[in-house]
């Protein structure tokens, strides 16, 4: 099973080899934000909250989610490797 950390590696790895950006975002003073912003071709920004294979969101974390989905902001909850895979299917890239 992969920790967490590896898991955040493997998913910015896959982003930038699609030419695309996988920021690391520490919010100071606005806690619960995701944890990487994918900068991605034309124009697409994803958010995506890394959790080990059996995390669960914390209630804010939940709420912040909410908040930029309201706004319409696409956002990703992923879990392991094969949900990492999944997106980066999903995104137009390969495995």
């Amino acid at each position: 099973m992969m920790k967490e950390s590896q898991l955040e590696k493997r998913l910015k790895d896959k982003v930038e080899q699609l030419g695309g950006l996988c920021f690391k975002w520490v919010s100071p003073g606005k806690r619960g934000v995701p944890d990487r912003i994918c900068l991605l071709a034309k124009g697409r920004t994803i958010f995506v909250e890394m959790k080990a294979p059996n995390g669960k969101l914390s209630p804010l974390q939940k709420k912040r989610i909410q908040e930029l989905e309201k706004l319409g902001h696409e956002v990703r909850v992923l879990y392991t490797k094969q949900t990492i895979d999944e997106f980066i299917r999903e995104i137009g890239g390969e495995v």
